[in-house]
C-alpha cells in the first residue's frame, strides 16, 4: 500500500505481529504509520515493512499491547537531543545495533536487552577512534572498527570496552571496512587504497591478527578493484566485496578466490550509480544501498535482482533515505539501513509468507 489511506485497523495484525518479534529480541520501537509503509506496492504481494527509525535516545522506546509508543529510558543523550552527526558503518546481532560516526570520530552501541544507547571509541588511550567506517560483529558479540585514520581494525567487547587491533598501518592504506567469521578465526579487511595506491585489496587476517593472506590490486580484472568500499560474509562463508569504482559486487570463496562478478553503472533496475553499503543476509541475499537511487536493492547469490526498498522523494519519512549508507542485516530477518543527511537508522522487517498474504487479503488496494 506504501501510503497513509488504508485503515490502520486492517493491518493491526501484521503490525501487532511485528512489534512482538521486535519486542521478543528486545528490537526498536515503531513509529506511528511504520506499520502501513509496505515494500513492493500493490498489487504486488509486499515482502518487506516498515519497523522503527533509530535516530536519538528517544528511539529506544518500550513497546505496549496497550501504547504501542512510551517514553524510553536511556543511558546517552537527553529528549530531542541529536545522537548523530554523520553516521555510515552499521552492523545488528542479537539485539543489538552498533553505528560508527566520522565526524564524532566514535560509535554508538544500540542494546535492545538494556534499552539503553552507549558511546564508545572515545575514552582512554588504545581504544580511541579516530575515523571509524565500517564494522563487523561476531557471534560472541565483539565489534570490529575499520579505522581509516588509525591504519587499524580497533576491536571491542559488546560493552564497548577495548580489546585490541588487527593490521598494522605498513599494511593497510585506507581500511574501510571488515567482516569477521561467527568465530572469529577470520578477519577479512577492505583496503581502499587511493588515488595514488595500487594496493586496492582484501586482506585476511586469522584471529590473533596474522596476516593470512593479501589478495587483488588496483585494475577492472577479475579479482582486482577500484576503490573497493565495503565487505560482506554470506553464511556459506562466500565474500562478497563492493567494488565501488568498477560499480559492480565481486564474490570469492573463503580463501579468497574470485568465483564471480556483477553489476555496471547506470540507472536502470539492478545498475548501481552510487553503491554505499553492502549486506547479506541469513538466506545468502545481497543488499546494496545506492544514493543515487535513495534505496537499496536486493540481489540473489547470482546477481538476479529481486526488489528495491525506499522512497520516491526526499521528505524524511518512515522508510525514504535522502544519502543511505551504511546497511546491516539480523538473525531475526530486520533490515538496517544508515541515512547521513536525515541522521538516522531505519529498520525494516522482511515479512512472512501468511504476513504478506493476509495484507493481500484484507487491503483493498490489493483487491
Amino acid at each position: 500500500m506504501n501510503g497513509t489511506g488504508s485503515p490502520k485497523a486492517l493491518h493491526l495484525g501484521v503490525v501487532l505481529s511485528v512489534l512482538l518479534m521486535l519486542t521478543a529480541c528486545a528490537g526498536p520501537g515503531v513509529e506511528e504509520d511504520a506499520g502501513e509503509v509496505y515494500w513492493p506496492k500493490p498489487p504486488d504481494m509486499p515482502r518487506f515493512v516498515h519497523a522503527a527509525t533509530l535516530r536519538d535516545a528517544d528511539s529506544l522506546k518500550e513497546i505496549s499491547a496497550a501504547k504501542r509508543l512510551r517514553q524510553g529510558i536511556t543511558g546517552y543523550a537527553a529528549k530531542d537531543e541529536p545522537l548523530f552527526a554523520k553516521p555510515y558503518g552499521i552492523a545488528a546481532r542479537s539485539g543489538t545495533v552498533v553505528v560508527t560516526d566520522t565526524v564524532l570520530r566514535h560509535g554508538f552501541i544500540f542494546n535492545f536487552w538494556r534499552r539503553k544507547i552507549y558511546p564508545f571509541g572515545n575514552v582512554g588511550d588504545e581504544g580511541v577512534l579516530s575515523k571509524p567506517m565500517g564494522l563487523a560483529m561476531d557471534k560472541g558479540m565483539n565489534i570490529y572498527v575499520a579505522d581509516v585514520t588509525r591504519r587499524q581494525v580497533v576491536v571491542f567487547d559488546s560493552m564497548g570496552m577495548y580489546l585490541r587491533t588487527v593490521g598494522r598501518a605498513e599494511d593497510l592504506d585506507r581500511p574501510v571496512d571488515v567482516a569477521v567469521t561467527p568465530d572469529g578465526s577470520r578477519i577479512y579487511v577492505i583496503d581502499a587504497g587511493g588515488i595514488d595506491s595500487r594496493r586496492h585489496r582484501l586482506l585476511i587476517y586469522d584471529a590473533e591478527g596474522r596476516l593470512v593472506s593479501a589478495i587483488g590490486r588496483r585494475g577492472g580484472g577479475e579479482g582486482e578493484f577500484n576503490l573497493p568500499t565495503h565487505i560482506a560474509l554470506a553464511p556459506d562463508g562466500t565474500i562478497y566485496v563492493l567494488d565501488s569504482g568498477n560499480f559492480r559486487i565481486q564474490a570469492f570463496d573463503p580463501q579468497g578466490r574470485f568465483l564471480r562478478s556483477w553489476g555496471k553503472v547506470g540507472r536502470d533496475f539492478g545498475d548501481l550509480a552510487r553503491p554505499r553499503g553492502l549486506a547479506v543476509d541469513e538466506e545468502g541475499r545481497i543488499y546494496v544501498t545506492d544514493a543515487a537511487y535513495r534505496n537499496f536493492q536486493i540481489f540473489t547469490p547470482k546477481g538476479r535482482l529481486l526488489l528495491s526498498v525506499g522512497g520516491d522523494d526526499l521528505y524524511d519519512k518512515p522508510g525514504h533515505f535522502a544519502l543511505p549508507a551504511g546497511i546491516a542485516t539480523d538473525e531475526r530477518g530486520f533490515v538496517y539501513v544508515v541515512d547521513q543527511l536525515f541522521l538516522k537508522v531505519e529498520v525494516f522487517h522482511r515479512l512472512s509468507e501468511s504476513e504478506a498474504k493476509r495484507i493481500m487479503a484484507e487491503d483493498p488496494a490489493y483487491h
